[in-house]
């Protein structure tokens, strides 16, 4: 495993943000592995992005390293182990430049393909975390979240304290829970070594609960679906369809993803103003939105790499933009 330096001391050229109060920072657009997992199954249902290949996976992190990007997010459920083996080819070198998120709470068949069960005790949370320091091939996770958005909370107060003593043991660097419950982040974030909540937003569907707790408590927000799984690029129609092991199959175009595209027409042309794309416009929707914010949209090739990269340079989107976005999307009754 390759032993790293502490990443307060790595050189990051593009725009940083801190990871809540842990001391990190990171690049202020981040790399979604779920796509590069390859496709994996949960009770016969897809839960993956279908095929991958994986050359071009490894390329399109070298490509996103190469253009500021420094905050890689996996799960040991994607590609049921097989995007944090991808990541780790991809970053063997490279270990040093890069703060790592990755998941647990999901258990995995690594020769199936399978998600086989849901675990939070203290045992298998240990287990999972070696699971996924092997995969990585690393000596620390800097960031290690609760994949189980609806957790008891009674019970998570024992997910807790595995992860303190996961961090005093010098497994993980921090924490943080994957949730859109106010309430179980605030749990979470009690904890000294909490950094982080992992949460669903994006231009069309904003998140102003959690918005207000993770700046009331020093958290990151990763922003989870920042391109709405690439409804919010422009390169869907309703009438587009997916592979029958790809998890969008399960768009529903007649309902909210057929809203958001109709949505997406009407700020269109703010979201590409100043020669964005429209991923790259929704991106600096987010890092406007809240200091707090990461997003990290889900990548699987060099282009998407580099494109959405190209939010760095871009920058949030300027405070005119960002009021009349909310009026025209008020308008359509989504604000």
């Amino acid at each position: 495993m390759n032993a790293i330096p502490d990443p307060l001391e790595t050189t990051m050229t593009s725009p940083t943000r801190p990871l809540g109060g842990s001391g990190l920072k990171v690049s202020s657009i981040g790399f979604g592995c779920w796509a590069i997992g390859g496709p994996a199954f949960r009770d016969g249902n897809p839960i993956g992005w279908g095929k991958v290949d994986d050359d071009e996976s490894v390329a399109a992190i070298h490509a996103a390293l190469d253009a500021g990007v420094t905050f890689f997010d996996t799960a040991n459920v994607y590609g049921a182990g097989h995007s944090e083996r991808v990541l780790a080819r991809a970053l063997a070198d490279r270990r040093d430049q890069v703060v790592i998120a990755t998941k647990f709470g999901n258990l995995i068949d690594e020769d199936t393909k399978h998600a086989v069960g849901r675990d939070a005790s203290p045992a298998s949370i240990r287990e999972q975390c070696e699971g996924s320091l092997t995969r990585l091939g690393t000596d620390v996770i800097d960031l290690y979240q609760f994949h189980i958005g609806d957790y008891d909370p009674v019970q998570a107060e024992e997910v807790v304290a595995t992860l303190e003593e996961l961090v005093a043991a010098g497994k993980i660097r921090s924490f943080g829970w994957s949730t859109d419950d106010p309430e179980r982040a605030k749990l979470f974030a009690r904890s000294p070594h909490c950094s982080a909540v992992q949460l669903h937003a994006n231009v069309i569907d904003d998140n102003p609960a959690m918005v207000a707790l993770i700046e009331s408590e020093n958290l990151a927000g990763i922003n989870r679906g920042p391109l709405a799984m690439g409804a919010l690029t422009g390169k869907f129609t309703p009438r587009t369809t997916f592979a029958d092991d790809d998890v969008r199959r399960r768009f529903d175009f007649a309902g909210k993803e057929g809203r958001t595209l109709e949505a997406l027409e009407q700020i269109r042309e703010i979201l590409t103003s100043g020669g964005r794309t429209l991923a790259q416009g929704s991106l600096g929707w987010l890092l406007a939105r809240s200091p707090a914010f990461v997003p990290i949209p889900g990548i699987r090739t060099v282009e998407q790499a580099r494109e959405n990269a190209g939010a760095l340079t871009h920058g949030p989107l300027d405070d005119a933009a960002m009021a009349e976005i909310d009026t025209i999307l008020a308008g359509l009754n989504l604000r």
